[in-house]
């Protein structure tokens, strides 16, 4: 297996994205709603997540997201950078956000049967 190979992962693993972090959950939702460049990111999850992602979260994120194959940079619009979600990164923030569906309904439902 070359390093590339080992960097890159298996996109289709339903846990990758447990694994790549919460950053790289945010960053895959924010360009499921289409490509964006490094500020439009921070900017876009900030409004609908409240979380203030720092320039070494993101730019890692996206390295880190780019290698697994689940975003690609488009080309450069004079000094910006866009990024948009690849077919892969859709199942598997697809498949993430199912499985957090699954965990957020049992804990709800184990909160009202304890009375909590």
């Amino acid at each position: 297996m070359t390093t590339r190979e080992r960097d890159r992962g298996d996109a289709a693993d339903p846990d990758v994205l447990r694994r790549a972090g919460d950053a790289s959950v945010l960053i895959l939702t924010s360009l499921a709603g289409g490509s964006k460049h490094g500020y439009a990111l921070i900017h876009d999850i900030k409004g609908f997540a409240g979380v203030q992602l720092g320039p070494g979260t993101l730019y890692g994120a996206l390295d880190r997201l780019e290698r697994l194959g689940l975003i690609e940079a488009l080309p450069a619009q004079e000094r910006r950078h866009p990024y948009r979600i690849t077919a892969a990164g859709a199942m598997a923030l697809r498949a993430h956000l199912d499985s957090i569906e699954r965990v957020s309904a049992a804990g709800r439902l184990r909160l009202g049967l304890a009375g909590i």
